[in-house]
C-alpha cells in the first residue's frame, strides 16, 4: 500500500488547504501522474505519482486543512494491480453495461461561470504585462432561491484570507500614505519604436515597458535607501541590495514573484525573467521561494484601464509603486498647450520612516529617468 502525502512545506507555511482530487478510488496512476492540488497561502502545488498503481482510498477531502507530510490518500502498487487487485478497486473499476441517468426537477440551480482573462487590445499594448490566470479549482457554490432573488456564499480560498489578512494589516499597522507624480511617457515610447526590433532579434525578447520601469526604480532606491528598508520593530533594517517584486493578477488573486538582485540586471535580463516567471506560474511551477520576500513592489494596473489608485503596501516592504494608464491628455510645455502620452504614479510609503519630502523626491527620480531614458545608461 502506498500512501499519498502532503509535500514538505517551507518553514513560513505551517498549513495547506487540499484543493482537488485529479484521480478517484478505481483510477489507473501513472508515475508523475497529478493525483491531487494543495493550495496554501501563495501558491496551488500539485502532489504528483511517485508509482504506478490504483488509487484506493482518498482520507482529506476537498476543502480540509491538512499539515506537512499528512496523508491524504492510499493506492496500491503496481504489481499488485495485475496479481491481486483489492476488490474494492475492481468494484470501483468495473461499471457496469448500463446506467440509468436521473434527474431530480426539484433540485436547486446552480451559476456557471468562465474564466475572462482578456484585455483590450487597444488600451495600451505596450504596458501589458503578462497576466497569469488558472481555472478555479473550487467547486461552483449552491445557490439558495428566496423568491425572485438570489443569494450565494462562497467560502474565502486560502490565498484569498491571505491577500485580506496582509492588506488589512498593511493599513491597521503602519502610517500609510500616497503621494502622485505624472510622467510624459513620449520618450519612452519613442525609443521602444526604434530599438523594438533590434531588441527582440539580439536578445530574443521583447521590449515592454516594465524593465524601464524597473531600471528606473532601482536608480531611485539607491538614491534613497529608505524607501527601500523596512520597520522591524524599534529598528530600521535596510538592504543593500534591491530586490523588486512585480505584482502580477490571477484568478486565485494577487502573486508577487520577486526579481533577486534587480539592480544587477540589464533590461532584457529583466525582460526575459518577467516572462519566464509568467509562464511558470500559469504553468503551476512557481514555487514559494519565488514568491516570498523582495524589498520593493511595482504594480501595473494600467493594463485594466487604471487611470489613478493608491496601491496598499506589500508587507513588511514600506513602499510600492502604482502604475496606471497611458493616456493622452492636454499639457502645457514651454508656455504652450500640447498633447502628450500620460501616465500618473503613485507612491504608497510608510510615513513611520519615508518623510514626505523623500517620498516625493523618489518619485521625481523615477520622472526624470523615465522622461530621459539616457540617465539609464549614464546613472544620474
Amino acid at each position: 500500500m502506498i500512501e499519498i502525502k502532503v509535500p514538505v512545506l517551507p518553514e513560513s507555511i505551517s498549513e495547506a488547504t487540499v484543493a482537488v482530487w485529479h484521480k478517484q478510488p478505481g483510477d489507473l496512476v501513472q508515475v508523475d501522474d497529478v493525483i491531487v492540488e494543495i493550495e496554501t497561502d501563495k501558491v496551488v502545488l500539485e502532489v504528483p505519482a511517485e508509482e504506478a498503481g490504483v488509487l484506493t482510498k482518498i482520507i482529506a477531502q476537498d476543502g480540509e486543512t491538512v499539515g506537512a507530510r499528512q496523508v491524504l490518500g492510499q493506492m496500491t502498487e503496481g504489481s499488485e494491480i495485475q496479481d491481486n487487485e483489492p476488490e474494492e478497486a475492481k468494484a470501483v473499476t468495473e461499471a457496469p453495461e448500463e446506467t440509468e441517468i436521473k434527474t431530480n426537477p426539484d433540485s436547486e440551480p446552480q451559476f456557471e461561470s468562465e474564466v475572462n482573462t482578456s484585455i483590450d487590445d487597444e488600451q495600451s499594448p505596450e504596458l501589458q504585462e503578462p497576466i497569469i490566470a488558472k481555472a478555479p479549482t473550487t467547486p461552483l457554490p449552491t445557490i439558495t432561491p428566496a423568491g425572485n432573488r438570489m443569494e450565494e456564499r462562497v467560502p474565502m480560498s486560502r490565498l484569498r484570507k491571505t491577500i485580506a489578512t496582509k492588506l488589512h494589516s498593511a493599513t491597521q499597522n503602519t502610517a500609510m500614505l500616497t503621494t502622485f507624480n505624472e510622467v510624459d511617457m513620449s520618450s519612452i515610447l519613442s525609443m521602444r519604436k526604434s530599438y523594438k526590433d533590434a531588441f527582440a532579434k539580439k536578445y530574443g525578447v521583447k521590449l515592454g515597458f516594465m524593465s524601464f520601469f524597473v531600471k528606473a526604480a532601482v536608480e531611485a532606491l539607491k538614491k534613497h535607501p529608505t524607501v527601500n528598508a523596512f520597520v522591524d520593530g524599534d529598528d530600521i533594517i535596510y538592504h543593500g541590495y534591491c530586490d523588486v517584486s512585480v505584482a502580477v493578477s490571477s484568478d486565485r488573486g494577487l502573486v508577487v514573484p520577486v526579481l533577486r538582485d534587480a539592480h544587477k540586471m540589464s533590461m532584457h535580463d529583466i525582460e526575459k525573467n518577467i516572462i519566464d516567471y509568467a509562464a511558470r506560474a500559469q504553468a503551476g511551477s512557481l514555487s514559494l521561494e519565488e514568491m516570498m520576500g523582495g524589498t520593493f513592489t511595482i504594480s501595473n494596473g494600467g493594463v485594466f484601464g487604471s487611470l489613478l489608485s493608491t496601491p496598499i503596501l506589500n508587507s513588511p516592504q514600506s513602499a510600492i509603486l502604482g502604475m496606471h494608464k497611458t493616456q493622452e491628455r492636454a499639457v502645457v510645455v514651454d508656455g504652450e498647450i500640447v498633447v502628450r502620452p500620460m501616465m500618473y504614479l503613485a507612491l504608497s510609503y510608510d510615513h513611520r520612516i519615508i518623510d514626505g519630502r523623500e517620498a516625493v523626491q523618489f518619485l521625481i527620480s523615477i520622472k526624470e529617468a523615465l522622461e530621459d531614458p539616457a540617465r539609464l545608461l549614464l546613472k544620474v
